[in-house]
């Protein structure tokens, strides 16, 4: 018998999956593709907007589009833990899907970061123009 990986996908209000049978998976990094097997030493890396793989014991293929995040791997367990995942499509929908909405969600975080700067950056040039009380 072949030695397994228990595979547990991590949203922040809920278990998205929970896998006890993968014996090999493939993730997105900073660093590129990363694929991983049951032996690999333990590892953790930062993911980014993509798609996850992962094959079964029965070999079942499953690809899974994810969020940025982050990929933990301890022993024979495996963590991913991602803003938001989408799952069941085609591996067509599913880049499709990546593109859509979390490289969308991105440009639009970094414009709400960019209005948020500013707001903050009024209001301390405003608090400093008060006279400072003695």
């Amino acid at each position: 018998m072949l030695p397994l990986m228990r595979l547990k996908i991590l949203l922040p209000f809920q278990v998205f999956a929970d896998r006890p049978d993968i014996a090999r998976l493939v993730a997105q990094s900073t660093n590129g593709s990363i694929g991983l097997l049951p032996q690999r030493l333990d590892c953790a890396m930062a993911l980014v907007p993509g798609v996850l793989s992962y094959v079964t014991e029965s070999g079942e293929h499953v690809y899974l589009a994810m969020d940025q995040g982050v990929l933990v791997k301890t022993g024979s367990e495996v963590l991913v833990s991602v803003r938001n995942a989408i799952g069941g499509a085609d591996l067509g929908g599913l880049h499709e899907a990546v593109k859509r909405e979390f490289l969308t969600l991105d440009g639009q975080e970094k414009d709400r970061r960019a209005v948020m700067a500013k707001l903050e950056s009024g209001l301390i040039r405003r608090m400093a123009v008060f006279p400072h009380a003695n």
